[in-house]
């Protein structure tokens, strides 16, 4: 059985590169939908409680909300770094309060303190797919991800992957010791 919960992301982007409207710097409401697959947890009658997997997802994801996603070779990148350090916010600024953990895969780089994300390629709906499923396939069960942003969407399926031992009490995964982080469940 799947879990299904959405995220709504607001960004900003530019297909560099790209002969047509999409070439200028441009802002999108996307809308993620993550499906997650496992059995019922018996006690808690359902698979993942879908606040959790928001969570999880959000954690990373949240560098995407309100930040700006360019290609690693676009030549806007300097000239808005180089305005960010102009302004003191390159490093951040003390209202910058929703910012997740930086990270560095090979899609994608997280320079949360100055909502910025660098990929390697262009950020399309499927680009963005690609780079979610990347950033949380050892943390959820994905079977599903669905990315709408504007007219434009894509979705992929992808085969489980784990099972994760979980809470008979809450649902979520239980940690590395095999205690809920949630509510302290030991197993």
């Amino acid at each position: 059985m799947r879990s299904i919960t959405k995220l709504d992301l607001q960004y900003a982007h530019r297909f560099y590169g790209f002969k047509g409207e999409a070439q200028y710097l441009h802002g999108h409401t996307g809308i993620l939908t993550l499906e997650v697959e496992d059995t019922i947890n018996t006690g808690v009658n359902m698979v993942f409680p879908c606040n959790e997997i928001q969570k999880t997802a959000w954690d990373v994801l949240k560098n995407f909300d309100h930040a700006t996603i360019l290609r690693e070779d676009d030549p806007l990148l300097p000239a808005l770094l180089g305005v960010y350090e102009a302004q003191g916010i390159k490093d951040g600024a003390p209202t910058n309060i929703m910012k997740g953990p930086a990270f560095k895969t090979e899609l994608a780089t997280a320079y949360p303190e100055c909502r910025l994300v660098v990929t390697k390629e262009t950020m399309t709906v499927e680009g963005m797919i690609k780079i979610v499923y990347d950033l949380l396939k050892d943390k959820l069960n994905i079977v599903k991800i669905t990315f709408t942003s504007g007219v434009n969407a894509a979705s992929e399926e992808f085969n489980p992957q784990m099972t994760k031992d979980r809470c008979p009490l809450c649902g979520i995964a239980l940690d590395e010791n095999g205690v809920c982080p949630k509510c302290g469940y030991r197993k």
